[in-house]
């Protein structure tokens, strides 16, 4: 029988990681940096296993296979069969990130048969001094992208974004972006993990070598137009705020001190609980509940219709479906 599905942190060692993601697994190396933390994951060699209760130790493609439209919604089985749609992340970053960017569906599908990578971050935390690279400061084409890539001053031609605590940004495939330090995030995206590296500022990896760049398939990808990232919203006590509802995922915001209940009848999805601070209890049937602890992440099937939760004191959670 289904029931709320926590799974196992699959934990990725980085050179940009830091220290606040290792005790979410069993860590052997005391000075190893934790860049992400993938809590629900399709991608293949990396797919989720349920971490408890009588479905432990079963992968989420398994599970898919077996209860289907119970577990993700009809229309989405439909869609996407036994791969999992969204890869959902916590993200560490304690020195920058490479600039980067990510192909659409119709590139991916045509250059490695995978979906492409639309993606929106959640800040749960950020330094006093924490930015974002969210593409360009001003429209501009090819050729000067390809002048300042040369010349090691793509930085130069690109929007920093000063964050803090709270913000939220939307990041469709083709946007030149990166995740500077003091970051800690909250990250949905497609399933994918196509990324074009552009530039790494000189940086070694682990061995000393350089990092791999990417720069002849990513030219064609990148929207070298200015848009618009960041997502405004108002934080009322209780009340669910919409983020971003775009083709590939919604996800809503939530702070609660009483008890809310969530109707899902008219939807034909999962639903996904990121508890970002605080601990709830969610209530899916008559005396069955689930304990979320902050920083823990959790799968509702799509069977569940009508939930119930429960804060202690307060809790502050993403709540995430394909609408």
């Amino acid at each position: 029988m289904l029931y709320p599905l926590k799974f196992k942190p699959i934990l990725k060692e980085t050179v940009w990681g830091g220290k606040r993601l290792a005790n979410k697994g069993n860590i052997q190396n005391p000075d190893a940096t934790i860049g992400e933390s993938w809590e629900i994951s399709g991608v293949q060699d990396n797919l989720s296993v349920v971490s408890e209760g009588a479905l432990a130790d079963n992968t989420l493609e398994e599970l898919i296979g077996v209860y289907m439209g119970d577990l993700v919604g009809d229309h989405v089985y439909d869609t996407f069969g036994i791969e999992f749609p969204l890869l959902i992340k916590y993200i560490d970053a304690q020195q920058n990130l490479s600039i980067q960017v990510h192909p659409d569906d119709a590139i991916a599908k045509e250059r490695h048969h995978a979906y492409g990578k639309t993606e929106m971050w959640y800040l749960i935390d950020a330094t006093p001094d924490a930015s974002l690279i969210l593409g360009f400061h001003k429209d501009t084409d090819t050729s000067e992208y390809l002048a300042h890539l040369q010349k090691g001053t793509l930085p130069d031609l690109l929007h920093t974004q000063p964050v803090r605590r709270g913000d939220c940004f939307f990041i469709p495939a083709g946007t030149v972006h990166a995740i500077n330090a003091g970051c800690f995030i909250a990250e949905i995206q497609q399933t994918s993990d196509i990324t074009y590296r552009l530039f790494d500022y000189n940086r070694l990896d682990r061995n000393g070598l350089p990092r791999e760049l990417h720069t002849e398939l990513a030219t064609e990808v990148i929207n070298y137009r200015t848009e618009e990232h960041r997502i405004p919203y108002h934080n009322h006590p209780n009340h669910t705020e919409e983020l971003v509802d775009c083709k590939y995922f919604t996800t809503n915001y939530l702070k609660f001190n009483r008890e809310i209940e969530k109707d899902y009848i008219e939807l034909d999805s999962f639903v996904v609980y990121m508890c970002l601070s605080g601990q709830f209890t969610l209530v899916y049937d008559i005396d069955q509940s689930v304990h979320v602890n902050a920083g823990e992440t959790v799968l509702v099937p799509a069977c569940f219709k009508s939930i119930f939760l429960i804060p202690d004191k307060e809790a502050e959670i993403l709540e995430i479906y394909i609408s």
